[in-house]
């Protein structure tokens, strides 16, 4: 090839699992495919669920598997699927030219990663975390470059040979347009806008504990409240009804459309602590009370939560302590005094990287731009 450098046109895409991984994923394709490029993405069963709404050119399924060295036979079966995923990427990546591969964590992106290092294709992986996850721990030693979202990532790899870049987890192009909504403080009597969520995971211990709670609040503080929750579909009549009883004007479904617009007009949220909720909390400017999901083995959305309340955006309360008497103490404080939300949004806000999804494309660029020069 001649001195010109010619960015390749077609990218691999590598997410899988849970929306976590799919979503900064769903984010990086739209935009390469805004810049021109053709994106494939490959992925497991479960990303095939997406369909339409991955903006790329091709899904491929890969096989793949989570491995558990407690259930030996399990992990055997486990071993096979890898290889036979393996094996399918390398077709794919021989029979076609890609320009780089994008891995966004999880046992789906452990095959075509494997299988981007065999033809030696340059790999860019994104860890979404403030902790490194086991999956992607493994994939760094196959990586060009490690894309984190947080500037201080535990367990990330020591490795002279892997450059590790800041861009942030790239979040929806909604989420980015509300960047510039003000927070707006409430005082004395005005109308408090409370949003809970905490998506399959979180739902059950939300519909529990903060009905129970806000009818806990003096009278004329429930008339202060409009509430909007997501739950579970088979706990929304118990939790309306605990509101309708408790005088309290509150919207509960399974599923809002419109979340971040919700998160923009909201003067609390409470939540747990994923990367993507972060991601969103942050380019918004949202305060909120954050309650990590435990029990998780990396303590991923505890070091999450951390890091947001280290910079004054968020309080983070530990399921353990997630009870109503406390709940409301922490309520009850937030709404008689505005100006401690009005700093944590402002904290919040200050930290958010609207811009993760194009620092992003534009390492995953880079490292084919210097691939090609190569040629």
């Amino acid at each position: 090839m001649s001195g010109e450098k010619k960015i390749a046109s077609q990218f691999a895409i590598c997410a899988g699992g849970t929306g976590g991984h799919l979503f900064p994923a769903q984010a990086l394709s739209a935009e390469l495919k805004r810049r021109g490029h053709r994106v494939v993405l490959l992925t497991d069963e479960r990303g095939l669920r997406f369909g339409d709404r991955f903006p790329c050119d091709e899904i491929v399924q890969i096989p793949s598997s989570t491995l558990s060295l407690r259930a030996p036979l399990k992990a055997f079966a486990g071993v096979r699927e890898i290889v036979s995923g393996v094996s399918k990427a390398l077709k794919i990546f021989k029979s076609s030219s890609f320009g780089a591969v994008a891995g966004f964590g999880g046992y789906p992106s452990l095959p075509p990663m494997v299988a981007a290092r065999l033809v030696g294709l340059p790999t860019c992986l994104h860890e979404q975390n403030a902790v490194m996850g086991r999956a992607n721990r493994f994939l760094s030693r196959f990586a060009t470059v490690l894309a984190t979202s947080f500037e201080v990532t535990q367990k990330a790899p020591v490795n002279g040979k892997l450059r590790i870049t800041t861009t942030g987890n790239p979040v929806r192009q909604q989420v980015i347009e509300l960047r510039n909504s003000p927070y707006t403080p409430t005082f004395g009597d005005d109308e408090f806008r409370l949003l809970i969520f905490g998506g399959s995971q979180g739902a059950s211990i939300f519909g529990d504990v903060m009905p129970a709670a806000l009818e806990l609040l003096p009278e004329m503080t429930k008339k202060r409240l409009k509430v909007t929750q997501q739950c579970r579909q088979e706990d929304i009549d118990k939790v309306k009804t605990v509101y309708n009883n408790a005088g309290i004007e509150a919207e509960v479904a399974a599923f809002f459309s419109n979340l971040p617009e919700r998160m923009a007009t909201s003067h609390l949220v409470v939540a747990r602590s994923g990367a993507s909720t972060l991601s969103e909390l942050t380019v918004i400017g949202c305060p909120a009370v954050l309650v990590p999901l435990p029990g998780a083995l990396d303590n991923d959305q505890r070091e999450n939560a951390r890091s947001l309340e280290a910079h004054g955006g968020a309080w983070v309360v530990e399921q353990s302590e997630f009870k109503p008497d406390q709940v409301v103490k922490l309520l009850d404080k937030f709404m008689n005094e505005p100006d401690l939300l009005v700093a944590a949004a402002h904290a919040a806000h200050k930290i958010g990287k609207p811009d993760a999804t194009m620092l992003l494309a534009d390492a995953v660029e880079e490292i084919a731009h210097i691939q090609e020069g190569k040629q």
